[in-house]
């Protein structure tokens, strides 16, 4: 019996000790298979372009969102790769509120008394209005009809829940918002390039 004994308690051992490796996720398999991988991360939502906005003032960098404003990123990426905003004015300034340019009028100081009202030409022609605003938004300007949004756009200073349904959000900005916050109406935009 004795014999009988140690032999059970060796097998005991052995299967602890078999055990032990499991848990410690060394050598052994599970019955079921080889230990299980873990779980792969999931890939980060795809980046739009990022939109580098150069002003008399300082450096603003804007995180686009084609996802939910495809239409809007593509007019907006295509006038900023023609050069479209180099040399514009920031022609409207509302503190607490936004700080806006976009209106090629804004190059002839002859002209100031229309600055706000002039575009590219070429609308957007559709409402993605999906984002929410908050600090540091970016969205596309209009007269009233957001399928006629074209050039000019806006940096929301604070959350403007009354613009949401109304204004497509296409953009965030990811650094400067100090220096968007200390531009004044006939401060030059630069240049603006996607990065």
């Amino acid at each position: 019996m004795k014999g009988h004994n140690a032999g059970a308690i060796a097998l005991l051992l052995v299967a602890m000790s078999a055990g032990l490796a499991l848990a410690q996720g060394r050598g052994a398999q599970s019955p079921a298979g080889p230990a299980a991988k873990p779980a792969a991360a999931k890939p980060a939502a795809a980046q739009g372009p990022i939109l580098v906005v150069e002003t008399a003032k300082g450096t603003i960098e804007i995180q686009t969102f084609p996802n939910d404003a495809p239409k809007t990123v593509e007019h907006i990426v295509a006038l900023v790769n023609r050069r479209f905003y180099n040399g514009l004015r920031v022609h409207r300034v509302s503190p607490g509120f936004v700080v806006q340019f976009g209106d090629p009028q804004t190059r002839d100081m002859t002209k100031r008394d229309r600055w706000g009202s002039g575009g590219s030409g070429d609308y957007v022609g559709v409402s993605e209005a999906k984002r929410p605003h908050r600090v540091g938004s970016v969205a596309a300007a209009h007269a009233g009809d957001p399928r006629y949004a074209d050039s000019q756009m806006y940096i929301s200073f604070a959350a403007q829940p009354k613009l949401d349904k109304d204004f497509t959000v296409f953009g965030q900005v990811t650094s400067g918002m100090d220096v968007a916050r200390k531009l004044v109406v006939t401060d030059i935009i630069r240049r603006v390039t996607v990065k």
